[in-house]
């Protein structure tokens, strides 16, 4: 039986990515538990106390996968922002990150896939490895912020390397904070890209 029923961890970004758009300067995040990724089951809320046990169900993922590749790590589960997140800080993690996190959102799928197979739901859980997101925003804010700048100087789009859904929300998110300018995604993945360009 293949399990067509899993929704694919770029969807649910990508869902994510589109309601940011829809509120301007807004965090607001969807849920994954939409009709379309969960087979038809109506959206519900998903209590604080579900959230950390999908948090704790990942750690214990992640955890084995350490054990598995012979890697140190401390792991922490949490919540934060209305969705489960786990971080693994330690020395020489960078193989677990990949060129451009590439790696680590293969390992934030798996592990979404994990959390589903025991609790029947799909997971918005966000995976970090040694700081890189938390890295990567602060970077990804400094391109959004000159790709604005030159979007008001020169009063032309810009258009941006293409990202991964992660990448693309991070940027959505400094740009629809901004006035004068929007923000959209263009192009399929593994080459969706963002344009920043003047607001209508």
């Amino acid at each position: 039986m293949t399990e067509t029923s899993i929704p694919r961890a770029e969807q649910s970004l990508d869902e994510e990515e589109t309601a940011t758009l829809a509120v301007d300067g807004d965090d607001t995040e969807a849920d994954d538990d939409t009709e379309a990724a969960a087979g038809g089951r109506v959206k519900k809320a998903v209590s604080e106390g579900d959230l950390f046990r999908q948090s704790e169900i990942a750690a214990d993922y992640v955890e084995g996968l350490l054990d598995i590749l012979d890697y140190d790590g401390d792991i922490d589960e949490l919540v934060s922002a209305g969705r489960p997140m786990v971080e693994v800080v330690g020395e020489r993690l960078q193989n677990l990150v990949g060129q451009r996190g590439a790696t680590l959102e293969a390992l934030q799928e798996l592990t979404r896939l994990a959390v589903f197979r025991q609790t029947g739901t799909p997971s918005r859980l966000l995976l970090d490895v040694g700081g890189y997101r938390a890295n990567r925003r602060k970077e990804l804010a400094a391109v959004a912020k000159n790709a604005v700048e030159k979007v008001k100087e020169y009063g032309e789009p810009v258009r941006l390397d293409a990202m991964s859904a992660f990448e693309r929300k991070c940027v959505h998110d400094v740009v629809n904070a901004m006035s004068g300018v929007a923000s959209e995604s263009e192009g399929v993945e593994p080459n969706r890209r963002i344009v920043v360009r003047p607001a209508d």
